[in-house]
């Protein structure tokens, strides 16, 4: 997989390119994730899968959580209203694909019920956090990674998606990465990065400066998501 440039028509002085660049080795390490390579290839274990797929159920949970509160923050209607739909996709229409998958009789049964991993919990408890205790523009950055580096993995994947479609129509992985390359997806990729940009251009430097934080530290969780869904880190024993 290759590592992504955003386009945008050439450089520009948008904040998210900052971002994006100042996050470059994280999201080449994300690329080069052995999890994301068999995802898109098809071969990753079942119960590997399954157990991606419950720990990304409660990852929504969670995040729908954050983008609910972000929204009642945000400084205008609009930006409130793109980030509420946002909470109510995440909480129904992608909780509901994800139901479907585990209960639809591919994946191997459930062993017992789902439990955040130690990454997931740490991911969505510091988006929770930053939504309600951080300036809006800090906690804006925060929700960005997982629209944007989803939207780029999603469409880097679906290259590879297809082929294992035009074999197997009903192959699990391949239709759980086309969702993610879609055109309402991408679009709302877009929105989260003009919502962020606009931010940006009213915050202080010092707010700025926890903007590139709090987008790393997100970055990082996305990274992490990924790999220990393959090399998870189970919690020590009570």
């Amino acid at each position: 997989m290759a590592s992504h440039t955003p386009t945008t028509g050439g450089t520009t002085d948008r904040f998210t390119e900052h971002l994006w660049d100042h996050t470059k080795t994280l999201r080449v390490a994300i690329d080069e994730l052995e999890f994301l390579r068999r995802l898109g290839d098809g071969s990753l274990p079942l119960d590997v899968f399954r157990f991606y797929v419950e720990q990304d159920s409660l990852y929504l949970s969670g995040y729908a959580k954050a983008l609910a509160v972000l929204a009642s923050r945000a400084p205008d209607p609009a930006s409130a209203a793109f980030w509420a739909t946002s909470a109510a996709s995440a909480a129904v229409v992608e909780t509901s694909l994800h139901e479907d998958l585990l209960s639809g009789g591919v994946l191997p049964p459930a062993e017992q019920e789902p439990r955040h991993s130690p990454t997931c919990l740490g991911y969505v408890s510091y988006l929770i956090a930053a939504a309600a205790t951080e300036p809006y523009p800090v906690a804006a950055a925060a929700i960005l990674p997982c629209f944007w580096i989803y939207a780029e993995v999603g469409r880097d994947l679906a290259a590879g998606a297809a082929k294992v479609l035009a074999a197997d129509p009903g192959h699990p992985y391949a239709q759980w990465v086309s969702t993610y390359d879609a055109e309402e997806f991408q679009t709302s990729a877009a929105t989260a990065r003009t919502l962020v940009d606009a931010a940006a251009s009213a915050a202080t430097e010092r707010e700025r400066e926890a903007m590139v934080e709090a987008f790393t530290i997100a970055t990082r969780y996305e990274l992490l998501f990924w790999d220990t869904a393959l090399h998870p880190q189970p919690w020590p024993a009570p």
